[in-house]
């Protein structure tokens, strides 16, 4: 074929060489009343919206446009149908009524893309409540070594211990270590009572809380006991190989870059570590670098090591939450 004849082929079959526009879809409304109850104050609905499913949202005319992935588009623009249901028959729309929307529709999807985890806790299975905590598991499956950076209340920990649990469970792994470090925010470790054991105890509890929900008091006392299960500071971790285990490493933007290599270099054969934390809370002494920032630059780029953020929308705890970190981020 000739010069000429590729390019007159070219030209005609130019729909196929010119990039496809983005999927969109439309939610009709009535009048300005109902739009202006559905958008919220300052728009606030529409943006919750917006960024929970990582659609671009254009009002005009009456009409709502939503522009975006498929699937995203299609599931936002449900959303929206159901709070204009909410709108049209109360003349209202609560701000928790917007978060339950979005939560109900998010529950739908990820049951679809990821399996419950299966834990201790008889009837009870956890699964991810956003995307973020989606592709969070989904990166612990498979990765060996998962860092997970985020706010408070997006799972990071309690996904965590879900999946190590899961794992223990299924005999993947032998045994589970759960470590913080023992970083004086604000109190005194001198001024608790007790031996050491119990002074360090209170930077555990957050481990113990997120396990009692997901076995019984029997099951945790004798993992415990028999070192199924083990929690403990930081600083005991030196030293030591862990094989056949799932190594949790919570808090760890209190690390130094030091105890951060420390604590890496204690995965042993067949092994899982997942490492949490939230770089905007660091309780390190003034001038000393944050382990978690630091292995950001480190080890970015090697391979079976991934890094997750989460963000405000992987928000789940109470709604005020997420309230309150938008207000410390002004």
């Amino acid at each position: 074929m000739n010069q000429k004849a590729k390019i007159q082929k070219l030209h005609a079959n130019k729909e196929y060489l010119q990039e496809s526009p983005p999927y969109q879809n439309t939610v009709i409304l009535e009048n300005d009343a109902e739009a202006s109850i559905l958008y919220g104050s300052h728009d606030r609905h529409l943006r919750l919206v917006r960024d929970a499913f990582q659609v671009q949202l254009v009002a005009r005319h009456g009409l709502l446009k939503l522009e975006g992935e498929k699937e995203r588009v299609d599931t936002g623009k449900e959303v929206l149908n159901k709070l204009l249901e909410i709108v049209r028959s109360t003349g209202r729309l609560d701000l928790e009524d917007v978060e339950q929307a979005i939560i109900d529709a998010k529950n739908e999807t990820t049951e679809e893309s990821i399996q419950a985890i299966d834990v201790f806790q008889k009837g009870i299975f956890i699964k991810p409540k956003t995307d973020g905590q989606t592709k969070y598991l989904e990166a612990i499956k498979k990765n060996d070594l998962v860092f997970c950076i985020g706010p408070a209340g997006t799972g990071k920990t309690y996904l965590a211990v879900a999946m190590a649990l899961s794992y223990l469970k299924s005999g993947r792994i032998r045994r589970i270590v759960l470590a913080r470090p023992a970083v004086e925010a604000g109190e005194k470790l001198g001024y608790l009572p007790g031996d050491i054991r119990a002074k360090v105890n209170p930077y555990l509890r957050p481990l113990y809380d997120a396990i009692a929900d997901m076995m019984d008091v029997g099951h945790v006392k004798k993992y415990l006991e028999s070192d199924l299960i083990e929690i403990l500071p930081l600083a005991y971790m030196r030293g030591r190989t862990l094989n056949d285990a799932f190594i949790i490493l919570d808090e760890a933007q209190n690390c130094t870059v030091k105890q951060m290599k420390t604590f890496l270099t204690r995965l042993g054969m067949k092994s899982k570590v997942v490492v949490t934390g939230d770089i905007t809370q660091v309780d390190l002494s003034a001038g000393e670098i944050s382990g978690l920032i630091d292995v950001q630059e480190r080890l970015m780029n090697i391979n079976n090591i991934s890094f997750v953020y989460l963000t405000k929308v992987d928000i789940i705890r109470h709604k005020l939450v997420q309230d309150i970190v938008d207000a410390y981020e002004l």
